[in-house]
């Protein structure tokens, strides 16, 4: 494995983990926030300068079902990390307050509350997408050679377990209501161990990565079956 990649897996994971963190908002305080929010934009930036070939051929080559997905994934998530980024320096309490930004904070909030939600969303599908290929690099660090059956119904029960879970978590957190802006203030329960509200997030994160792992072996299976299909006749 080469350098370039132990760095982009190095920045994807930390960049997974600060979406977690970031979640917590004022469980983990104000300042930290704004802190970890701007350390996020930074090797956000830094994710698309390694993947560089992905912007250069972007107008190249056949859009199949799956790439058309992921194209649009990238380009909500781009938008919603620019939304996140500006509103953030509208509404900082911290290190952006000596701009002594007043007009428009009321609404730079409600859109950070938005792109938050549906930013952790499809970044978590947007794993999923590419969960195929995070699996190969798994299994080239850990030495893992041989398919095992046992292996694999495990995994499986596994991640149904997670998927389960986290849409319970994802109801009872009321996420819905924040993407679909029925709720605009954040609740957050101060005598909840982060434990806990790391877990449902983990666990909500799991059931979007599952959405956008299904969704690619879904499209992938259409587009099998239609190039089979071209082949015959």
């Amino acid at each position: 494995m080469t350098s370039k990649k132990i760095f982009q897996i190095i920045v994807d994971l930390l960049m997974t983990v600060m979406l977690l963190v970031l979640m917590a908002y004022s469980l983990v305080g104000e300042a930290a926030h704004e802190l970890v929010g701007i350390s996020m934009f930074i090797l956000f930036i830094i994710h698309h300068i390694l993947n560089y070939r992905w912007h250069q051929n972007l107008l190249k080559g056949r859009y199949s079902g799956i790439r058309i997905l992921g194209t649009v994934i990238n380009v909500l998530i781009f938008v919603i990390m620019i939304c996140l980024m500006v509103s953030g320096i509208m509404i900082s309490r911290h290190v952006f307050l000596f701009l002594h930004i007043s007009d428009g904070t009321s609404f730079a909030r409600t859109i950070h509350l938005l792109a938050a939600y549906w930013g952790f969303a499809l970044m978590s599908v947007h794993l999923g997408l590419h969960w195929s290929i995070l699996m190969v690099v798994v299994k080239k660090i850990t030495g893992i050679k041989e398919p095992s059956q046992m292996r694999t119904i495990f995994l499986h029960i596994v991640t149904a377990l997670i998927a389960v879970y986290g849409l319970y978590a994802f109801l009872q957190r009321k996420n819905g209501s924040y993407m679909l802006l029925k709720n605009q203030f954040m609740f957050f329960d101060f005598d909840e161990p982060l434990s806990l509200f790391f877990t449902d997030q983990l666990a909500i994160m799991g059931l979007f990565v599952c959405v956008g792992y299904y969704a690619s072996k879904l499209l992938q299976f259409i587009k099998n079956v239609i190039e089979r299909n071209n082949k015959i006749k």
